[in-house]
C-alpha cells in the first residue's frame, strides 16, 4: 500500500471530507488529492511535501513519525530539520497603545481659578455687610441734639482685611500647586510617548538556499512582545535557545494572524520561516528588517535581545 493510500484510508475510516481535512490542516484541497494519488511532484517543494504529509497523518490520526519510517523511501528526503515537536504556544491580543493622562486634569485649573473668584466675592460681600452693619450700631444720637459721632472700630477692620489677604494668598499658592502638579504629570507621560521602543541591527547575514542570520534588538525596559503577521501561506516555527517552544513549526497564514509571543527575559530567539515574503516580524512595535532579502523566501534568523540599563 502507498503513502497517499494509507492516508485516504484512515481519512474516509474518520468520515472525513477533503474539505473538512483543508479547514483543519489549511492545506488546499488539490494539494491533499495529490497526496491522497501519490502525486507528490505537484507538491511546492520536498520540504512542503514532508511537511503536507505530517500535517495530514496529524489530522487523520496516524502517527507521523512512524509513517514516515513506514514509507521513507517513497516520501522525498530533504536536509531541513523537520522532526522537532513543540508544546506551547502564546495568544495575545494586541496592544501597543501607550496610556495617556486623562484630559480631565486640563480643566483643574479653570475650575480652580473660578472657585478663586467666587471665593473672593463672597468674603467682599461678607465684610462690606458686617462694615454697614457695624456702623448703624456706632452712630449713637447725642442727647443734647448735637450732630452725630461716627465711632469706627479701625483695629477690627484692619484685622479682617489682613484676614482676608491671607486667604487670598493661600488660595492663589493652592492653585499654583495644582498647576505644578499638572504640568509635572503632562511632562512624565510626554517622556513615556516619545521614549524609544528598541532598535534592530544585523550582526550576520546567512548565505545559501537557505541562509541562517543573526539579528541583534537593543531595548530599554521589562517586557518584550513579538507581533507575527502573514500576508499569505508560510511554514514556521519559534523557540528559544534552550528548545522552549512559543509556536508549533505548523503552517501559519492570515487566519492565524496577528500572532503574538511574550519574549520577556530571553536572551536568543530562533525562527524557522518557510516563506519570508509574507511574513512580518515586529518588536515591542518595531519591525525587523530581513538581513537577507525577503525574495529569498526560505530562511532561519537567531534575534539576540539586548537589554540596555535606563
Amino acid at each position: 500500500m502507498e503513502i497517499g493510500a494509507r492516508l485516504k484510508e484512515a481519512r474516509e475510516a474518520k468520515n472525513l471530507s477533503l474539505e473538512s481535512l483543508q479547514e483543519t490542516t489549511k492545506i488546499q484541497k488539490r494539494y491533499l488529492i495529490a497526496i491522497e494519488e501519490g502525486n507528490l511532484h505537484i507538491l511546492p517543494g520536498k520540504f512542503y511535501a514532508r511537511a503536507f504529509i505530517k500535517e495530514y497523518a496529524n489530522a487523520v490520526g496516524v502517527d507521523p513519525d512512524e509513517l514516515m519510517e513506514e514509507f521513507k523511501e517513497e516520501v522525498p528526503k530533504t536536509e531541513e530539520p523537520t522532526e522537532e515537536h513543540y508544546s506551547r504556544m502564546q495568544r495575545s491580543r494586541k496592544n501597543n497603545n501607550t496610556d495617556k493622562p486623562s484630559s480631565n486634569f486640563s480643566l483643574f485649573p479653570t475650575v480652580i481659578v473660578v472657585l478663586l473668584i467666587v471665593g473672593i466675592i463672597l468674603v467682599a460681600v461678607f465684610f462690606i455687610s458686617q462694615s454697614m452693619s457695624g456702623k448703624g450700631e456706632n452712630e449713637p444720637i447725642n442727647q443734647d441734639g448735637d450732630e452725630d459721632v461716627i465711632i469706627n472700630d479701625d483695629t477690627s477692620q484692619t484685622q479682617d482685611s489682613e484676614t482676608a489677604s491671607d486667604e487670598n494668598e493661600e488660595n492663589k499658592d493652592s492653585a499654583a500647586n495644582e498647576k505644578s502638579e499638572d504640568a509635572s504629570i503632562d511632562d512624565e507621560a510626554s517622556q513615556e510617548e516619545t521614549e524609544p521602543k528598541g532598535e534592530f541591527s544585523t550582526v550576520e547575514k546567512g548565505t545559501g538556499n537557505t541562509p541562517e542570520s543573526i539579528v541583534a534588538y537593543n531595548y530599554a525596559g521589562e517586557e518584550v512582545t513579538a507581533t507575527l503577521e502573514a500576508e499569505g501561506d508560510t511554514w514556521l516555527g519559534v523557540k528559544s535557545e534552550s528548545d522552549e517552544i512559543f509556536f508549533e513549526e505548523a503552517m501559519f497564514n492570515e487566519e492565524k494572524s496577528p500572532l503574538e509571543i511574550d519574549l520577556t527575559g530571553q536572551e536568543r530567539v530562533f525562527f524557522k520561516i518557510g516563506n519570508a515574503s509574507v511574513l512580518t516580524i515586529t518588536v515591542n512595535g518595531v519591525e525587523m528588517e530581513y538581513p537577507v532579502d525577503s525574495s529569498t523566501v526560505r530562511q532561519n534568523i537567531w534575534i539576540e535581545l539586548n537589554q540596555e540599563a535606563e
